[in-house]
């Protein structure tokens, strides 16, 4: 068994359920800068064994795994620091926020010889994974294009401080979930161009950027694909349709993966119709306040990882997809400000960044 340690516990609240569930990983120390936070999580996990010093964790030989959930902007920071104290690391997504240090990191994963990889929650969502396992069985034929959705009224955050400032953008924190379906099957994104504004209930509860978002991407191989997202108003009952979906279209039949609800839908190659729910999974993948946290999906891909360590193979999205996935999302950004396409190649070449040191694929 791999023994963990996790860092920041707000949303890391879910990986010590993970963890304790698991029958891969010893939970051995949890952290966050703010002790009562770490009170608090001791007391609900009856898990006592914290610190508020991250250096702790670093200098404990017996830790195996890091995972990290703390703010964008620390994220380079802690996982450069796991790496060179000889630690395997999870790190939620967004990856780093900042493609300069980029480099850095690729180079430090090198000469440690250990793992990085980037906690894409939704890919390991029940039927996200169902979808998956299709799409590579040839249930769809090849895939001629794929769209992606997250649309939920989150006007609930516009309470917190912090998304009220000008560094939070629901490009990062929402958009950037059907954004990794792309990348996830359209690995070779060129060009991206994307629209936004600001909807009136954004802008009234004092939201700075955009809150509606529209994208379309274009491959090297001449597929396009496209992602929208809406966060700050009312959504259609979960009946009709669910906050986030992934849809792919195949030359022999498509598919939709939901999300939250636990609810899948194929057109296989022999043109059968199914639909597929997992309801008696709700329990796994939901443990908190309804379905405010995805424990289920943290302690699948928590397995995963653990899985590739023990095996040796490539555990995707690695350091070089999530910094791939930032360099779009970086892109996306660009074209919100300026109201035209950009290439991706544009990110890189300008933080210096090889393709070549990109080239994996998950």
């Amino acid at each position: 068994m791999l023994k963990l340690g996790i860092l920041g516990l707000g949303e890391g609240r879910s990986t010590i359920s993970a963890a304790l569930a698991s029958s891969k990983y010893t939970l051995k120390t949890i952290c966050d800068a703010n002790e009562d936070m770490c009170r608090q999580r001791a007391k609900e996990f009856d898990f006592h064994q914290y610190t508020t010093n991250y250096q702790d964790m670093l200098d404990d030989p017996e830790i195996d795994v890091i995972a990290i959930y703390t703010p964008d902007h620390l994220h380079a920071e802690h996982v450069k620091l796991a790496l060179q104290h000889g630690k395997h690391v999870v790190c939620t997504k967004p990856f780093i926020d900042d493609l300069s240090k980029a480099n850095e990191l690729l180079q430090i994963s090198k000469q440690s010889g250990k793992k990085v990889f980037v906690g894409q929650s939704s890919r390991f969502f029940e039927p996200v994974k169902r979808q998956r396992k299709d799409f590579e069985a040839g249930l769809i034929g090849d895939l001629i294009t794929i769209e992606g959705y997250y649309h939920a009224d989150h006007r609930w955050f516009l309470e917190k401080g912090w998304s009220l400032k000008q560094s939070f953008k629901w490009l990062y924190g929402g958009l950037s979930h059907p954004t990794d379906f792309i990348r996830w099957y359209l690995p070779n994104i060129e060009e991206v161009m994307g629209y936004g504004m600001l909807s009136a209930n954004g802008a009234k509860a004092g939201l700075k950027n955009q809150d509606t978002m529209h994208f379309i991407f274009k491959a090297t191989d001449g597929r396009i694909a496209r992602v929208s997202g809406a966060y700050t108003g009312p959504v259609q009952p979960v009946t009709r349709d669910s906050e986030m979906s992934c849809i792919l279209r195949g030359t022999e039949g498509c598919s939709q993966a939901d999300y939250m609800d636990l609810r899948y839908a194929v057109t296989t190659n022999t043109g059968e119709e199914q639909m597929i729910t997992w309801e008696h999974k709700l329990k796994h993948y939901f443990r908190f306040e309804g379905k405010s946290h995805h424990a289920g999906e943290y302690q699948n891909y928590l397995e995963y990882f653990a899985d590739s360590i023990h095996e040796g193979t490539v555990a995707y999205p690695d350091l070089k997809e999530g910094i791939g996935t930032i360099a779009l999302l970086q892109a996306m950004d660009r074209s919100l400000s300026t109201g035209l396409p950009v290439r991706i190649d544009a990110i890189l070449e300008e933080y210096q960044i090889a393709k070549e040191d990109l080239s994996s694929a998950g």
